[in-house]
């Protein structure tokens, strides 16, 4: 019966890739094109990615170059920036905007840790809840003359091997991404 849970499974794994984007959104000193996923431009009266407006460039480690494909968004994207969390202020040259990446404070880094931290703690909540759903799922089955009990008991702990895995996975992620906030 081992495995025999893909729709669990699969939820599980969309729970890990979600976790997975939301950690490279936060910004670890270093520039990382990933900061600006979250970014939409007005292009046109439409809410745009910036990575679909323009080229994303690092010609340094502490720096991203946004060069617009139409000039006339640099405004718009300088705006976007602004009104967004990243909390740098975008330097415009009329062609090109270049995003200087400070280095991090202590402090800066320590809070950058416990947003990672939240986030990782949402990702195993909807883990588990996959779990409690998987299982009432699984009782309803048993109660309904579906599988036995012994059936049941063998696919709760089938379910349960399955969070462990993905609990361990965003565990590990949190501890990459803790490392790299910490170790620049």
């Amino acid at each position: 019966m081992k495995n025999s849970y893909p729709e669990f499974e699969n939820k599980m794994q969309k729970s890990l890739e979600y976790m997975h984007e939301e950690l490279a959104t936060i910004r670890a000193g270093r520039a990382n094109a990933a900061v600006l996923d979250k970014i939409t431009v007005d292009y046109y009266g439409t809410p745009t990615p910036i990575q679909q407006v323009g080229s994303i460039s690092i010609p340094e480690p502490h720096m991203l170059v946004i060069q617009p494909w139409d000039a006339n968004m640099v405004k718009d994207i300088e705006k976007a920036i602004l009104k967004s969390e990243l909390g740098i202020t975008p330097a415009n040259d009329g062609k090109v905007i270049r995003l200087a990446f400070p280095s991090l404070t202590e402090e800066r880094r320590k809070e950058f840790v416990k947003l990672a931290s939240k986030k990782t703690e949402e990702a195993k909540v909807a883990i588990r809840s996959i779990r409690r759903d998987a299982i009432e799922h699984l009782k309803k089955q048993e109660k309904n003359g579906e599988m036995t009990e012994d059936d049941l008991k063998i696919a709760e702990k089938d379910i349960q091997e399955l969070t462990d895995k993905y609990i361990k996975n965003i565990d590990d992620e949190f501890k990459k991404k803790e490392k790299e906030i910490l170790s620049i």
